[in-house]
């Protein structure tokens, strides 16, 4: 994996949207929030532009999706749109890596394959499980802003969403050691 001479980029690329959403949405409310998360996102890919000279896919696909719901949100000064973003975005990323897997291509090894090397299985397994999550984190966000108080939510959108997915990739490290390719370029040793 190469090292980028900017370290800094990709945690502000990834968080500082989110962290503008969070702190507009205690000081001044949901609507400035959107605002806020709509505006840091856009200054985010502004700023992977200007230092890397290339904007990455996946903040590139979440700009989009925030720009639409932010901007619905905005629009019709309804909540709804924003609330069922996480949804929209999660149930896409399941149905994307479902389709692949259906057309014999795990996604994930292209986009983490330089991180991580595995056999074929691995990789298949690997992005089954990824899609299988990102299906229950969209149920997950439906029912969480559909029964909870708006507060709560957006608790679980910065607090919530990020434990889990840091939670759910911690259990997947024994099925990435028992798949990692030997040193030699082999194949990994042993199955789930």
């Amino acid at each position: 994996m190469t090292k980028t001479r900017y370290p800094w980029l990709r945690p502000t690329v990834d968080y500082g949207p989110l962290a503008a959403f969070f702190i507009t949405y205690w000081l001044f409310g949901l609507m400035p929030a959107t605002g806020a998360i709509i505006a840091a996102t856009a200054v985010a890919l502004a700023l992977s532009l200007i230092v890397e000279r290339r904007v990455p896919i996946m903040p590139l696909v979440t700009a989009a999706v925030v720009g639409v719901f932010g901007g619905l949100t905005l629009w019709f000064q309804d909540e709804t749109f924003i609330k069922m973003k996480p949804t929209i975005v999660q149930a896409s990323f399941s149905i994307v890596l479902l389709g692949g897997l259906a057309m014999g291509k795990p996604l994930l090894k292209p986009l983490m394959g330089t991180a991580w090397q595995m056999d074929d299985v691995g990789w298949r397994r690997f992005t089954l499980r990824f899609a299988i999550f990102f299906a229950a984190m969209a149920g997950l966000n439906e029912l969480v802003w559909r029964t909870q108080s708006t507060d709560f939510w957006v608790n679980y959108k910065i607090f919530g969403i990020l434990a889990l997915t840091f939670i759910f990739v911690a259990t997947q490290i024994p099925l990435m050691q028992r798949h990692q390719l030997a040193e030699d370029g082999g194949e990994a040793r042993g199955d789930d």
